[in-house]
């Protein structure tokens, strides 16, 4: 694969560095994450001591990447996890965390909307302007729904290169994001957002199923069906094959809560 980077001839150095930290993480993800917090100059803020100020950060962050509308009801969600948790006696909140990171997760799908605020919010160039100096022309390497085509082998959409004017088309549509979801939405017809939606749908159900049957002897359980959201990453083909893994393993899950057991369950996952 380094081989394959060099020959690629693209930002041959920080794509090597890229695809060796990819590596780290998949072995150590939390060593990972503490070692950006500290090398990174401030940039990233600190993970979050407490379930609070998890769910406060993931609160103006769904604000942004929405309205408060969205937020309130991810907040709401987590809310009533904690209530229920806490009636139980259980007293490190593993459920709730679970349902703080995964709803959020769910719910703040990148799609075109998110692209374009991340880099027309003004963040991504102040990041740049951390780490160059002079003046920057950027070349934006992107698959357009509507404009890539695909690939004749693969069919998948090919990437191309576009100039610094896509910035200014970024920051359009990003001001778009309140058609997201709604019958309007251009970019919402895909399958890919069709299924990111339903996810979110069918996550807040999971939910109030094991909160409807919740008792201390199948809390651990409860936690690891609430975390198997865990399992989807990428983007495309590729989360659409962690998303059928995903399910299945929710359906199994979901059978043994139905049935009432809980002897098996896995360790609990907690934010």
């Amino acid at each position: 694969i380094e081989r394959a980077i060099e020959l690629n001839g693209v930002a041959v150095e920080m794509n090597r560095e890229a695809f060796r930290w990819g590596r780290r993480a998949a072995r150590d993800l939390e060593a990972v994450e503490r070692l950006a917090v500290q090398g990174d100059g401030g940039l990233e803020p600190a993970a979050p001591a407490t379930l609070d100020e998890f769910v406060k950060r993931r609160v103006a962050d769904l604000t942004a990447y929405q309205n408060a509308t969205w937020a309130s009801r991810y907040r709401a969600l987590v809310r009533r996890v904690r209530q229920a948790e806490r009636a139980l006696g259980a007293g490190d909140e593993a459920l709730a965390g679970a349902v703080a990171r995964y709803a959020y997760k769910l719910m703040a799908y990148k799609d075109e909307y998110e692209v374009a605020r991340l880099y027309s919010d003004g963040s991504f160039r102040d990041r740049l302007a951390a780490a160059f100096e002079g003046d920057l022309r950027l070349t934006f390497h992107l698959a357009p729904p509507v404009l890539a085509r695909r690939d004749p082998v693969t069919g998948e959409p090919r990437k191309r290169a576009y100039g610094p004017w896509m910035g200014r088309l970024l920051g359009m549509v990003a001001k778009m994001r309140f058609l997201r979801g709604t019958p309007f939405d251009p970019f919402g017809r895909t399958a890919e957002r069709r299924m990111e939606r339903r996810l979110i749908e069918e996550y807040f159900e999971t939910v109030e199923e094991l909160l409807a049957g919740l008792r201390a002897e199948n809390l651990v359980l409860a936690v690891e069906t609430a975390s198997v959201p865990e399992l989807i990453r990428g983007y495309g083909h590729v989360k659409a094959r962690a998303v059928a893994e995903a399910e299945a393993k929710k359906a199994t899950l979901l059978e043994r809560w139905r049935a009432g057991g809980d002897a098996e369950a896995g360790p609990a996952r907690a934010a």
